[in-house]
């Protein structure tokens, strides 16, 4: 169980770094990661069905695990509440446990709060990641990923190769060229620095440090 756990953690931040390359600048990168992950404010994601397993079975224990410690008491004193509530108000009761329980579990992870997203807002990656975790196969995520990032690979390849072709031709020709090249290189070095778990700028910074 712990290997498919570290698989789909590699997988998600993989598929994260292959869309933040593939559609933001260097200069945004950095900040689009950390939010990549937050599905848990969704209907359809995990915070909120074990909410709803919660609220069914009148047993809290299923959502503390979301929560710190330290604010256990909140969620209780929400939950106790919202099992009075039900009796007038079942759906209005709901979803603002909901929301309470989610702004906590974000909070306590360092992340704002900005309300509730309705169900079919989760990125399909982390859908397949959800859904993983639920069979206990990994197999149909590792072939998407797989597929995803070969694709990635070739595409800028294959349009690089194509323009160093014609790179010496003209000028205009040789900016095309190198516009390509960087991307292409920087896509690849970007997978091959989150696999290895260094920054982009980890050697020339090593290389300037045995320098100084």
């Amino acid at each position: 169980m712990q290997g498919i756990r570290y698989k789909l953690i590699t997988i998600l931040t993989l598929s994260v770094v292959i869309f933040a390359i593939a559609h933001l600048k260097d200069s945004l990168l950095s900040f689009f990661i950390p939010f990549a992950f937050a599905h848990c404010d969704t209907l359809d994601g995990p915070v909120v069905k074990d909410a709803k397993q919660a609220l069914e079975k009148g047993d809290v224990t299923p959502v503390l695990k979301w929560v710190k410690k330290e604010t256990e008491s909140e969620i209780r004193a929400a939950f106790k509440k919202t099992l009075a509530e039900r009796k007038s108000n079942q759906d209005a009761a709901d979803m603002k446990f909901f929301a309470t329980l989610v702004r906590v579990h974000r909070a306590g992870e360092g992340a704002p709060f900005t309300g509730l997203k309705p169900s079919g807002s989760v990125e399909p990656i982390i859908a397949g990641a959800d859904k993983a975790l639920e069979t206990g196969s990994i197999d149909e995520l590792t072939q998407e990923m797989s597929n995803h990032l070969t694709n990635g690979v070739k595409e800028r390849f294959e349009r690089v190769f194509e323009l160093k072709k014609h790179k010496d031709e003209n000028v205009k020709a040789g900016r095309e060229y190198v516009e390509a090249y960087v991307e292409y290189a920087h896509y690849v070095e970007g997978l091959h620095n989150m696999i290895a778990g260094t920054g982009g700028h980890h050697h020339e910074e090593s290389e300037e440090t045995k320098h100084e």
